[in-house]
């Protein structure tokens, strides 16, 4: 039996929210594409979710796909069955959205669906679209010629039907202004900062953290040779958190699940942390979300000189970036070698957080916005006509 579709938000212990002029009121759906193990989603809109609820509006919370179908991504199983249980939630998705103010869509509503049906399903009720990947490739760029004549479009003509779009990073933003945006929100992937207790740096060896999923962790192979060659100079490691089974010859690894509660302190454990990305359209449209994390645990950061990741390092500052192996071993090096100025690349990286890449920073941005669509719709709402009373 499906779960579900609508799920009431219950805020724990949100952060404060200082300087709101008067309390939001309406109803908001939020709906994610994944349960709270999709980053995507627990980061984008889940992690919204207690501090617009204090601000006063009513959230519920759909999922397409549940925890289950990730769990079978990642680990290689049969997933038909976890999506087609998504479909059978979506079934009462029409209901659900018409008795909201106000929609906000990771994505989109339904995958592999066209433009025409997904339309029909939003009805009258003005959403927001959000997005933190070039999502719209995985249509207009797929193998299958079927589905880039079907869907290759969805993307563009749901972002011009939307009343805001949210997008992670500066590439996304100029695709969407490209694809006629009616109004564009660039707001960063961030953390919320209490989570994040910086610690000294350990003792022991060398250690270089990455985090991200069995998926991504097949990035790691573009530093193989970089790595390989600092464990030979010296005693190093590689902690791998959210890719338990990733091995690399000739480095030792230390491969560790990932989990909301250990993230941070797992992070904690390394002296750096790294994102290598080969450059593509699809990794140019990322959101450097792992270096952000590693910044705000103040620990220096070296990424691929691509995208977002040229926004969110400062080289020689919080970190570095690296466009060849040469790179990336002189980078690691230096990190290794002077702990002293590693250490103050690191608190440099968590002051650059607080200031630009915090909850406490992007969320009330974010409340605003949201207050401003649902007063334009309240207020278009009590001029229509229909809406006087009968004499």
């Amino acid at each position: 039996m499906s779960e579900p579709l609508l799920l009431p938000f219950r805020p724990v212990q949100p952060p404060a929210l200082d300087g709101l002029a008067a309390p939001l009121a309406g109803r908001l759906l939020c709906a994610m594409r994944y349960g709270p193990l999709g980053a995507s989603s627990r980061l984008r809109l889940g992690q919204y979710m207690p501090l617009l609820a204090q601000a006063g509006l009513s959230v519920s919370q759909s999922s397409f796909l549940d925890d289950a179908y990730l769990r079978a991504l990642y680990s290689g199983r049969a997933r038909g069955g976890a999506a087609l249980a998504g479909y059978r939630r979506a079934l009462s998705l029409p209901q659900a959205i018409r008795r909201h103010d106000l929609l906000w869509i990771e994505k989109e509503l339904l995958p592999w669906m066209p433009f025409w049906l997904e339309r029909g399903v939003l009805g009258q009720t003005p959403y927001i679209l959000d997005f933190d990947d070039a999502w719209a490739l995985r249509y207009a760029a797929s193998p299958s010629a079927l589905v880039r004549a079907v869907l290759r479009n969805k993307f563009g003509q749901l972002l011009r039907g939307a009343a805001l779009c949210i997008v992670a990073n500066e590439t996304l933003y100029r695709w969407a202004a490209s694809e006629g945006a009616r109004h564009i929100l660039l707001l960063p992937t961030v953390v919320d900062i209490a989570r994040y207790a910086p610690r000294t740096p350990p003792s022991g060896p060398f250690t270089i953290g990455w985090i991200g999923t069995p998926l991504t962790a097949a990035y790691l192979d573009l530093v193989a040779a970089p790595l390989r060659q600092l464990a030979r100079e010296a005693p190093m490691r590689l902690l791998v958190i959210g890719a338990p089974d990733f091995t690399l010859p000739g480095v030792e690894v230390e491969s560790l699940p990932w989990s909301a509660e250990s993230e941070a302190e797992l992070i904690g454990r390394c002296h750096a942390g790294i994102m290598p990305l080969p450059d593509s359209e699809w990794t140019n449209g990322k959101s450097g979300y792992k270096l952000i994390q590693y910044m705000a645990m103040a620990r220096p950061a070296v990424g691929s000189a691509i995208g977002a990741n040229t926004r969110i390092v400062r080289p020689d500052e919080t970190g570095f970036l690296a466009s060849t192996s040469a790179d990336w071993l002189q980078s690691l090096r230096t990190l290794r070698d002077d702990p002293a100025r590693a250490s103050a690349m690191g608190m440099a990286a968590r002051r650059r957080v607080e200031q630009h890449y915090s909850l406490a920073v992007t969320a009330p941005l974010l409340v605003e916005t949201i207050s401003e669509l649902l007063g334009n719709r309240f207020a278009r709402r009590a001029e229509t006509p229909s809406a006087a009373p009968a004499r």
